[in-house]
């Protein structure tokens, strides 16, 4: 695993984005994930597309619910296999953070390439920080981005 951490110090963020994960391998796993963050939809997430400037307040219960909506669209219209795979939860019962994949920007997953391959969105309780993404986010990945928070 490629490091994060600067000057030594580990914001909570960090520490969570590197700790342990799993992944969530089929779609109604998938779904199952979506209705565990609904229902936990308390205006305390933040919604963080990597490569853009991380938000420095969570976005409103009706915002998260779109991005869910949108995010799961993209997902199973770009990833074209019969499972999942591209989705990692902290806590998959009592989840505090998502990071999902871009299907068109995975990388190699094993690392072998010695390129670190961050995700494309980030969903956390607790307040994100730049990962300063190696990939630069794709204009197109942009624009869908900003037509769900524009400016």
């Amino acid at each position: 695993m490629v490091a994060l951490v600067q000057h030594g110090t580990t914001p909570e963020f960090l520490a969570r984005f590197q700790g342990g994960f799993t992944g969530i391998l089929y779609w109604h796993q998938l779904d199952a994930l979506w209705e565990r963050l609904r229902a936990r939809n308390d205006g305390s997430w933040y919604v963080y597309a990597v490569g853009e400037e991380p938000p420095e307040q969570p976005v409103a219960a009706a915002k998260l619910d779109r991005f869910i909506t949108e995010v799961d669209q993209l997902l199973r219209s770009e990833h074209h296999h019969d499972y999942c795979g591209v989705v990692y939860v902290d806590a998959v019962e009592s989840p505090d953070m998502v990071k999902i994949y871009d299907p068109n920007h995975l990388g190699s997953s094993c690392g072998s390439s010695g390129l670190r391959v961050l995700p494309g969105w980030v969903l956390s309780r607790v307040a994100p920080v730049d990962l300063d993404a190696a990939v630069p986010l794709p204009r197109a990945r942009r624009r869908w981005w900003q037509a769900i928070f524009p400016g």
